[in-house]
């Protein structure tokens, strides 16, 4: 058999050599006997190779003139429908027959409405498109709206104690029932602690942060019927309100021990929380202008109302876990899962072991000697900066935004630190007493040197840097829930809680009795040995191992 030596082909095709306009094309040769697809081609007899130079234009179909549109293939560099302007020589031997024959495509009744918006891959699959919000890390989806979730909780929980300003006024309540109203939300809030970690560990984080949200942010609409209907009506709503927040904390720390890898623990739990913090300055902002424009009822219509809006996208993108999410990638459940433990459903909660557990007992300590100190700066600070440092009542909002924001950013910054150091070998437990230790050391510090300050600004200052070294926490005591007991994270979390939040109630209520016969320096005195206190048990009895399955 002889063959003829053909001429070298080389195609050289453009983006304007082919429009979606009415045209004709020519391809001038048609090659027979093989299908070779992105080489070059070789006469048996005659090495050289045909050079190809594509320009960003689609395939052809041969059978009926219609581009066909590849969104991959990465041997060619073709992403998205595009032709890179590329050059590829590739030397190989292919046995061919070739023939020279012209060969017309008609394009006139070419429709751009018909060009594919899938790629069909070279072995035969479909691949859809997505777009950069469906590649977003769905982990993080449901970190962002933990997230909002918690920023709302604040903005509902702060806006009472900006409106029962005319709301006392237009009332003629007494300050003792001022009091009792700011009071009435914790008894609804202590409730559920421990209540809402058994429902979240048992029945899913979704469901009961959905409930808590929903419930709270009706309770916030309802404030101002109930406020006008009577004291007995406020204070039930207040408490009820109450309940609603009170699941939040175990609900998203249930949720999140099921979604997020250890390696992202501390940053994951970092922004959750700084949503509280964000919450308090976004609540403190808006309210003052919202009533002044449209009277303090505005407040509770407008923040409440968000609560529908956050449960729409939370119905629709949440799943308690990852196993329950259809849409969850392949790679990102096997990046979860990996390195978790165990999501089998809790169905009895083991006390009697829990209680057992001194790790579990320093949890509890320590939160207790950290929300005592919080609960004091964040409550009382406002009279503080009015008594001591001679601020009228609008500078003193004005400062008290500081420490909020502080917190948010420095949260998050704990939170990149603890999750580096765990990623670079360094043991969970060691990174958790790092951190802890300096969210109760920094603040006891700062709170010393208040005494010795001589100008407002430094004192603000202090006050600033206090609350941002204590919310190295968030990559302390406040991840060490799902360290210790993944699946029980909620109800930990409802047991060390609750012991927060009766030192928020017992402090501030022994900071009046203490100003009343001593001094300011006392009560910074009080806060700093808790702080210390706690310092010492979470050094000694922590852990950042699990010790319950």
């Amino acid at each position: 058999m002889t063959f003829q030596t053909p001429n070298p082909v080389s195609h050289i095709i453009r983006s304007s050599d082919l429009s979606f306009t009415r045209r004709r094309a020519v391809l001038d040769h048609q090659f027979i006997g093989s299908t070779v697809f992105g080489e070059s081609f070789y006469n048996d007899d005659v090495k050289r190779s045909v050079k190809v130079e594509c320009g960003s234009i689609p395939s052809l179909d041969a059978f009926n003139g219609r581009p066909i549109w590849f969104r991959k293939l990465t041997k060619l560099s073709i992403f998205d429908g595009q032709l890179p302007q590329c050059k590829y020589q590739r030397k190989s031997r292919t046995r061919a027959d070739y023939k020279s024959e012209p060969y017309d495509i008609n394009l006139d009744s070419l429709n751009p409405s018909e060009v594919p918006t899938e790629a069909v891959l070279l072995d035969g699959s479909i691949q859809k498109t997505s777009s950069w919000w469906e590649q977003f890390p769905k982990r993080w989806v449901i970190v962002l709206l933990c997230f909002a979730s918690f920023l709302l909780c604040n903005m509902d929980r702060v806006n009472m104690s900006i409106a029962i300003l005319p709301m006392s006024a237009e009332f003629n309540w007494s300050p003792a029932t001022v009091g009792l109203i700011q009071s009435s939300f914790f008894w609804g809030y202590l409730l559920t602690q421990i209540v809402g970690g058994i429902w979240a560990d048992k029945i899913g984080g979704k469901l009961v942060l959905g409930f808590g949200v929903v419930w709270w942010s009706l309770a916030t609409v309802l404030t101002p019927i109930a406020a006008k209907l009577g004291l007995p009506f406020l204070f039930a709503m207040r408490a009820l309100m109450g309940i609603g927040e009170g699941v939040a904390m175990p609900a998203m720390n249930n949720i999140l021990s099921k979604w997020i890898p250890v390696s992202e623990r501390s940053r994951s739990l970092a922004l959750v929380y700084s949503g509280m913090y964000l919450g308090s300055v976004t609540g403190l902002a808006l309210s003052p202008v919202l009533i002044q424009k449209f009277g303090w009822p505005s407040v509770f219509y407008s923040f409440g109302s968000l609560g529908a809006l956050w449960f729409a996208l939370w119905a629709k993108n949440a799943h308690s876990t990852p196993q329950e999410d259809p849409e969850l990638s392949t790679e990102e459940k096997r990046l979860i899962l990996g390195g978790s433990v165990s999501k089998s459903p809790v169905t009895v909660i083991p006390w009697k072991l829990i209680l057992s557990k001194a790790p579990v007992w320093a949890l509890i300590i320590a939160h207790f000697c950290h929300n005592w100190g919080t609960f004091i700066l964040l409550t009382w600070m406002p009279t503080y900066y009015n008594q001591v440092l001679k601020f009228n009542l609008a500078e003193s909002g004005l400062f008290c935004v500081l420490p909020w924001l502080t917190m948010a950013v420095v949260a998050n910054i704990g939170g990149w630190i603890a999750d580096t150091l765990i990623s670079r070998g360094l043991s969970i437990t060691t990174v958790r007493k790092i951190m802890q230790s300096i969210g109760f050391l920094g603040p006891a510090f700062f709170l010393t040197q208040l005494g010795r300050v001589n100008t407002p600004a430094l004192a603000v200052l202090c006050m600033a840097c206090s609350q941002g070294s204590d919310a190295f926490s968030q990559s302390g005591l406040y991840s060490n829930h799902q360290d210790i007991g993944p699946r029980y994270a909620g109800v930990l979390l409802g047991l060390s809680n609750t012991a927060g939040v009766l030192a928020g109630v017992f402090g501030t209520a022994a900071t009046g009795y203490i100003l009343q016969r001593g001094s300011w320096d006392d009560v910074f005195k009080v806060a700093v040995v808790l702080y210390i206190i706690g310092t010492l048990v979470w050094n000694f009895f922590s852990t950042g191992e699990k010790i319950l399955d």
